[in-house]
């Protein structure tokens, strides 16, 4: 499976790894983590270009999330209707109506990386219980951010061993992007209070 999904980015590239992120947030079945580790790979390579693998990948998750929004927002007594016909899905989405009911655009921002498998459903939560569009839009855009920046940043640093990191994302996934967000905000912070301490004592 991992050649196969090699040979889809080495044919098709950015266009397939786009085209995965929006459709996964549509429910579709597809392993966008690996594909997202193999465009990492590839722009290590060199035949790829990273900031558009980046971009790509980012522009296909937000629009598959804004079209969720859409659909929640349209047809959401009748989505009510139908995961009621499966006990799963009306778990889900009973999971993804509270989240959106307690924490609001938070609550989408982290379903976005790291309760991703809820992500989808919050996105039609979202659209069906009247959150407004602009704080979804912002806070959904952030999040995605985060997803895609640290898969194809983990393909990217860890390019001859992406079945082995594919085969610990499936179990980890959240982790493991939560643990390389939270680096990166620590780094963050770190530098910011580093300037801040610098011009304090140039004063």
């Amino acid at each position: 499976m991992t050649d196969t999904l090699f040979g889809l980015v080495a044919d098709y590239g950015v266009w397939v790894i786009a085209a995965s992120c929006y459709l996964s947030c549509l429910l579709v079945p597809i392993p966008t983590s690996l594909l997202m580790l193999a465009g990492g790979a590839f722009v290590a390579s060199g035949d790829l270009d990273g900031g558009t693998v980046l971009a790509g990948a980012w522009l296909g998750a937000v629009l598959g999330d804004q079209t969720g929004y859409a659909v929640g927002r349209r047809f959401g007594p009748l989505l009510t209707r139908l995961t009621d016909t499966n006990a799963a899905r009306k778990k889900l989405y009973a999971r993804a109506t509270e989240t959106v009911r307690h924490k609001g655009e938070i609550g989408v921002f982290f379903s976005t990386w790291l309760f991703a498998p809820l992500g989808p459903w919050v996105n039609m939560a979202a659209g069906a219980s009247g959150l407004h569009w602009v704080r979804f839009t912002l806070w959904d855009a952030a999040g995605e951010a985060i997803w895609v920046f640290g898969y194809i940043v983990l393909g990217y640093s860890f390019a001859g061993q992406v079945t082995q990191i594919s085969e610990l994302t499936s179990s980890f996934s959240g982790f493991l992007v939560a643990a390389l967000a939270t680096g990166m905000l620590g780094w963050m912070l770190m530098r910011a209070v580093r300037k801040a301490r610098a011009r304090h004592g140039q004063t």
